[in-house]
């Protein structure tokens, strides 16, 4: 009886527009990876394995619906603690590819740690805020935040994962703001950051100065101000994208139409790229039904986090739809030419088990703080 009632006042835009999304999606990556799949004997191999792991993700969000999220608190000390265990594990047993060490192998399952963790320093980052709600007004009282939010966002940098890395700050300014900091102050910090990094990313590109991050890191912040510099290198991606986006005109070519993505001229067409894939096969009208998903999506997310009976719940739902929010902003922007290269997948979407995991995780608490919106006790 409890869970029909549960079911029975879900949010169900919210959840149509999710599972839209990620059919969507999975018609997406089989054109995306039909010809270019190194698998020739089943050439839907990672349409199948995104299905799958789309089913264990509204599993895994049912399931969540039914738990009292006002629960998350008294978990949260232990959930930081696996926080911290897991990207540490990922530096020592992690498997690396494309320049990365971000994976752990479980079996056949190449699971992100980075990826969770989104989620969890959002929970606790929510726990943490909502126990200091009216003394984040000064500059000093915000420090503890930033150590607490700078441990494991050092830990995914040294993976390195700078797209991660640039949604824990997104995350972090927009729920401090929600839990009542001073925007002069978060401005103020955020300028400063702004203006500091591009000062030592141009002192580090005109006489060498040390940055904390990869050369090819520097490489993809910049590389979009100008990709024709080295089209053959760092700014090849970024092109070929360009290029497919442009090509589709309003209708598109056609799904398994495309030229560069048929055609393997667009790197990680299933991944980063598969809003290029988008643009060139289904054209202006595909790319549009995609936004204006995403805007529904996120129109019910700012919903539900105003509607929200607590502060812990308003600050959960707060950074989950920035952190999807900023996704969806850099990944499009990404592939349109402006925004840096950070290899950000696009929410719901881009092919990988990991992430597809988090983000329904992240729509079942929406879904479970809005059922709880509706007063309805047990």
């Amino acid at each position: 009886m409890r869970a029909r009632k549960i079911f029975r006042t879900l949010d169900y835009t919210l959840l149509a527009t999710a599972i839209l999304i990620v059919l969507y999606g999975l018609v997406a990556i089989s054109s995306a990876t039909h010809v270019t799949n190194p698998a020739a004997t089943d050439p839907f191999l990672f349409m199948k394995r995104q299905a799958l792991w789309a089913l264990i993700g509204f599993t895994a969000a049912g399931l969540l619906v039914c738990w009292r999220y006002e629960e998350l608190p008294r978990y949260a000390t232990a959930l930081y603690v696996v926080n911290l265990a897991l990207l540490t594990a990922v530096l020592f047993i992690g498997h690396t590819a494309l320049g990365a060490q971000r994976w752990i192998r479980l079996g056949p399952f190449l699971l992100q740690p980075s990826e969770f963790a989104k989620l969890i320093i959002i929970v606790t980052l929510a726990n943490f805020l909502a126990r200091r709600e009216g003394k984040l007004r000064s500059f000093r009282e915000l420090v503890p935040v930033f150590l607490y939010v700078g441990l494991p966002l050092l830990l995914i940098l040294k993976q390195p994962d700078l797209g991660t890395s640039l949604v824990f700050i997104a995350i972090t300014f927009a729920m401090l703001y929600m839990a009542g900091a001073r925007a002069s102050i978060l401005l103020l910090l955020g300028g400063t950051g702004l203006l500091g990094s591009a000062v030592w990313i141009w002192a580090y590109l005109k006489f060498g100065v040390w940055l904390p991050l990869k050369e090819y890191q520097v490489t993809r912040l910049t590389i979009f101000l100008n990709p024709w510099q080295d089209w053959q290198g760092a700014g090849y991606h970024m092109i070929q994208s360009q290029i497919a986006i442009g090509s589709g005109g309003l209708l598109g070519r056609g799904l398994y139409n495309g030229t560069q993505n048929q055609l393997n001229f667009l790197p990680e067409q299933h991944t980063d790229f598969i809003f290029s894939v988008v643009g060139e096969e289904l054209g202006f009208v595909g790319a549009a039904a995609l936004l204006l998903l995403y805007f529904v999506l996120i129109f019910r997310g700012i919903k539900i986090a105003a509607a929200a009976k607590d502060t812990f719940g308003r600050l959960l739902a707060t950074g989950i739809v920035t952190m999807l929010l900023f996704h969806i902003l850099v990944n499009v922007g990404m592939t349109m030419g402006i925004m840096p290269v950070t290899g950000i997948p696009l929410p719901l979407f881009s092919y990988g088990g990991s992430a597809l995991l988090t983000n329904l995780a992240a729509i079942g608490f929406l879904e479970n703080i809005y059922v709880r919106r509706q007063q309805i006790i047990f």
